[in-house]
């Protein structure tokens, strides 16, 4: 048979229980609230005009408008996997460091590409230009200091002559 439960210890466990789920609505309402304000549907697509939600990819998106690439590519061709999980998780790592940025006023204007960034990219290089550059490439260790890292020599390809 259960021991009964004191009406002190049952109204605090109760007002614990109350507390929780005030403090889970208003950060689920707040996460909600900006996800919408923030156009966060937008970033599930694949429009090119998502990026330009914020100011700091004005340049970045008005480059790739004048660039090469424009009438081929999109945003996520280059700068994300092309595997189910690398997308999704690319984008979400993206979104979370980009929000905090943001929010924090924490980044680098002209906005640069993220390390693990600069190995998305050069791998959508490879998956476009593959076979035409296969006998010049090798995959190294060091992106950086690897004289044949596309991004290297072309970095103004995919943007027009923004280098960043």
């Amino acid at each position: 048979m259960p021991i009964p439960m004191s009406h002190s210890r049952a109204g605090k466990a109760s007002s614990a229980i109350v507390l929780f789920c005030a403090l889970l609505g208003v950060l689920v309402g707040s996460g909600a609230f900006t996800f919408y304000e923030a156009r966060g549907w937008s970033y599930l697509s694949n429009d090119p005009a998502a990026c330009v939600n914020c100011h700091i990819m004005r340049d970045p998106y008005d480059s790739w408008q004048k660039s090469s690439h424009h009438g081929f590519t999109t945003c996520n061709d280059c700068h994300v996997p092309h595997d189910l999980v690398g997308k999704w998780a690319t984008k979400a790592a993206s979104g979370f460091r980009h929000s905090w940025g943001f929010t924090f006023q924490d980044f680098h204007e002209p906005i640069r590409l993220h390390h693990s960034s600069r190995w998305v990219l050069q791998e959508n290089c490879l998956r476009c230009h593959g076979e035409f550059v296969s006998q010049v490439v090798r995959h190294g260790d060091d992106l950086d200091s690897d004289p044949t890292n596309c991004v290297r020599c072309h970095a103004a390809v995919g943007h027009g002559g923004h280098a960043d």
